[in-house]
C-alpha cells in the first residue's frame, strides 16, 4: 500500500506507555463503536499502551473515517456487528474473554435522531442493555465504562454546569435515548451489587460483580471527525474546498474539549475501577478547563485564523432548523477532579489548534496524490497531549 508523506513529529517522545500506571499493557479490552470518531482514538491509544484491543461495531459511519485513514483493521481485532445482535455479542465475549469493556457504539447525532428516532432508541438504549447482558452472562469482565453524553441532563437553560446528581431528561430523541441508557446502566449496576451483597450475606462467595460506570462528556472536537452537522468538521471541509461555511446557531454555548480529554478520563476511571471496584461505580462528568462560556462563533473564528490561506471564512446567517437544539450546555466535573484527581490538559484554544493541525496534515496527504495514512499523525497528537499533561503534573500521565 502506498501511503502519504510521513507525519511531522512534534512530540518530545517521552514514553507514552508509562501512562495510567501501565495498567492496560497486555489487557484484553473490548471497544464497541471502535469505527467511530472517539472509538478510533481510544483504540489507537489503547494499542499504543500495549493492550490487546478487540473492536465490535458496524462499518465506519462516514467515508472517509479516522478508522479507515489509520488502517486500524490491520492493527487490532476488527469485528463487524450490530450492538443489538445479542447472539453475536455473546459469541464475541465467549471467544475473546475481555477484561475491560468501553461501550461507545451509538447513534451520536442530534439532528439524525429526529430523522430516525426508532433507530436511535434501538441502538442507544437496547444496544447498551445487550452489551451489559453479554457481560452478565459471560463473567470475567472487571470493568464496564458506558459512554453516554452531556445531553442526558434535563435542559434547564442554566449558565452553570450540570452535576452528575442533576435531573436527567431529554427533549430530542438523541438526548432522551442517552438518558434512558443511563437508567439501564444504573439498573444493571444496582441489581448486580445487591445480588452479590445478598450472596455474601449467606456465604455463597459468588464472584464479585463487574464494576459499572457511565461517563458524560462535553462536545468533543479533534481530527478524524467526519460526521455531518458538527461545527468543526463542517468548517474544515469548507476550508479544504475553498468555500465559506454557513454558521448555524453562532451564539450557542457548548463545553468544547478535545476528544483526548474525556478519553483520558475514561481510561483513568477504568484504572480506579480495577483497583477499587466498589468505590467508583458511578456516573462521571468530564468537561473542559474553561469555566466561562465559549460560543460557536469563537470556535470557528479561531479555526479560520489558524487555517490561514485558502480559508473563505463563514457567513453568520443562522440556518433555520425545525428541530430543537439546546442553546446553553455546560457540565461540572468537580467529582472527577476531587475523586480521580483528573483535570483537562488543553484550553479550548489549544483543542482547536490541534484539530486544525490534524486536518492540515490530512489535507497535505490528499494533495500529495498518495493514499493517506493518518495513524502516525494520531499517535503524534496523543504523545503531544501526554507531554502537555505531564508538564501540568496531571496524575494519569505521571
Amino acid at each position: 500500500m502506498v501511503s502519504g508523506p510521513p507525519p511531522t513529529v512534534r512530540a518530545e517522545g517521552r514514553n507514552m506507555k508509562r501512562c495510567f500506571r501501565e495498567r492496560f499493557r497486555g489487557k484484553k479490552i473490548l471497544v464497541t463503536g471502535h469505527t467511530g470518531f472517539k472509538g478510533s482514538w481510544l483504540s489507537i491509544w489503547l494499542t499504543e499502551l500495549g493492550a490487546e484491543v478487540i473492536g465490535y461495531s458496524l462499518e465506519p459511519p462516514t467515508n472517509p473515517s479516522n478508522f479507515d485513514l489509520c488502517h486500524l483493521q490491520n492493527r487490532m481485532t476488527h469485528i463487524v456487528g450490530d450492538v443489538c445482535d445479542q447472539q453475536k455479542l455473546d459469541a464475541v465475549f465467549a471467544q475473546y474473554k475481555p477484561e475491560i469493556v468501553f461501550h461507545l457504539a451509538a447513534q451520536p447525532i442530534v439532528l439524525a435522531s429526529y430523522q430516525d428516532p426508532h433507530e436511535t432508541f434501538r441502538t442507544n438504549v437496547m444496544g447498551t442493555a445487550c452489551v451489559l447482558d453479554a457481560i452478565r452472562k459471560a463473567g470475567g469482565v472487571n470493568a464496564f465504562v458506558g459512554v453516554t453524553s452531556d445531553k442526558v441532563y434535563k435542559d434547564q437553560g442554566w449558565y452553570w454546569g450540570y452535576r452528575e446528581s442533576d435531573t436527567l431528561g431529554g427533549y430530542d430523541p438523541y438526548s432522551a435515548s442517552k438518558a434512558a441508557a443511563e437508567t439501564v446502566i444504573a439498573s444493571y449496576r444496582q441489581s448486580w451489587n445487591q445480588q452479590w451483597q445478598e450472596d455474601q450475606a449467606v456465604k455463597r462467595f459468588s464472584v464479585a460483580p463487574t464494576a459499572i460506570a457511565s461517563v458524560r462528556a462535553g462536545n468533543v472536537i479533534g481530527g478524524g471527525d467526519f460526521a455531518d452537522f458538527r461545527i468543526l468538521p463542517d468548517f474544515m471541509r469548507a476550508c479544504m474546498a475553498g468555500e465559506p461555511m454557513q454558521l448555524r446557531n453562532p451564539n450557542s454555548i457548548r463545553p468544547w474539549q478535545h476528544a483526548l480529554e474525556p478519553i483520558s478520563g475514561y481510561l483513568w476511571l477504568a484504572v480506579h475501577m480495577l483497583d477499587h471496584p466498589e468505590q467508583y461505580n458511578d456516573a462521571w462528568n468530564f468537561g473542559p478547563a474553561e469555566r466561562e462560556p465559549v460560543v460557536c462563533e469563537a470556535l470557528v473564528k479561531l479555526a479560520a485564523e489558524l487555517w490561514g490561506e485558502g480559508c473563505r471564512g463563514y457567513t453568520k446567517q443562522p440556518v433555520k432548523v425545525a428541530a430543537h437544539e439546546t442553546k446553553i450546555l455546560r457540565v461540572n466535573w468537580d467529582q472527577a477532579a476531587y475523586r480521580l484527581n483528573w483535570m483537562p490538559a488543553y484550553s479550548w484554544q489549544e483543542a482547536v489548534e490541534e484539530t486544525v493541525l490534524w486536518w492540515q496534515a490530512y489535507h497535505a496527504q490528499l494533495q500529495s496524490g498518495q493514499v493517506p495514512d493518518m495513524y502516525g499523525v494520531c499517535v503524534d497528537h496523543i504523545q503531544v497531549f501526554v507531554d502537555k499533561a505531564r508538564d501540568k503534573d496531571i496524575s494519569w500521565a505521571s
